[in-house]
């Protein structure tokens, strides 16, 4: 089967992450249950900043946020390698700037994950993304972004969301935790 995976806040924990360096440099203590009720994909307004102030200071902190030791979500490691050891096609699939294209691929390997030449797509806008996933001709896609899901329903990927605060509105198949994959597969090859 093939199985196409997003990279941040889908595989890896980015979002958080990024709140605890916002925290560090702003030189400030919100906590982590702030971070977790934020409605939005965008973490600046728990910190008092614009939408300006929130862009820049995500620009600004980029590349310790993409490079640093962002941690993976617990079982999407073990997962994606067992799924690779099975034979399966591995693609991931992420809209993080081109000029990161090269490291984060090299971070991404370095993590641990498998990454097979040309299944490994990166720098694009979100319409280039959904554009990419209806070509690959996936089985299954995982994102968290609603706006890449919901282009995608009518196509013959089967969609899993991976849950998130600011993605609770989206009515699709939910993934909560990497090892919930084991029995989505499980029950796709019973049906066969």
């Amino acid at each position: 089967m093939k199985f196409g995976f997003d990279i941040d806040d889908t595989l890896i924990n980015l979002r958080q992450h990024a709140f605890s360096i916002y925290n560090k440099n702003l030189k400030k203590e919100v906590p982590l249950d702030v971070f977790h009720k934020i409605k939005t994909l965008e973490i600046h307004e728990a910190f008092g900043l614009t939408a300006t102030e929130g862009n820049q200071m995500w620009r600004d902190s980029m590349e310790e946020i993409y490079f640093t030791d962002c941690p993976l979500y617990p079982d999407a490691l073990e997962l994606l390698q067992e799924l690779d050891e099975q034979g399966h096609e591995i693609y991931y699939i992420t809209a993080r700037p081109a000029e990161y294209c090269e490291r984060t691929k090299k971070w991404v390997e370095e993590a641990g994950f498998p990454v097979q030449e040309g299944r490994f797509f990166c720098g694009m806008k979100d319409e280039e993304k959904i554009h990419t996933i209806k070509k690959l001709n996936l089985d299954f896609y995982f994102d968290d972004k609603p706006n890449v899901l919901e282009t995608l329903t009518n196509e013959s990927v089967q969609l899993y969301v991976r849950d998130q605060s600011y993605n609770q509105h989206v009515e699709m198949p939910r993934l909560t935790n990497w090892s919930e994959l084991k029995d989505i597969i499980k029950e796709k090859e019973d049906k066969k």
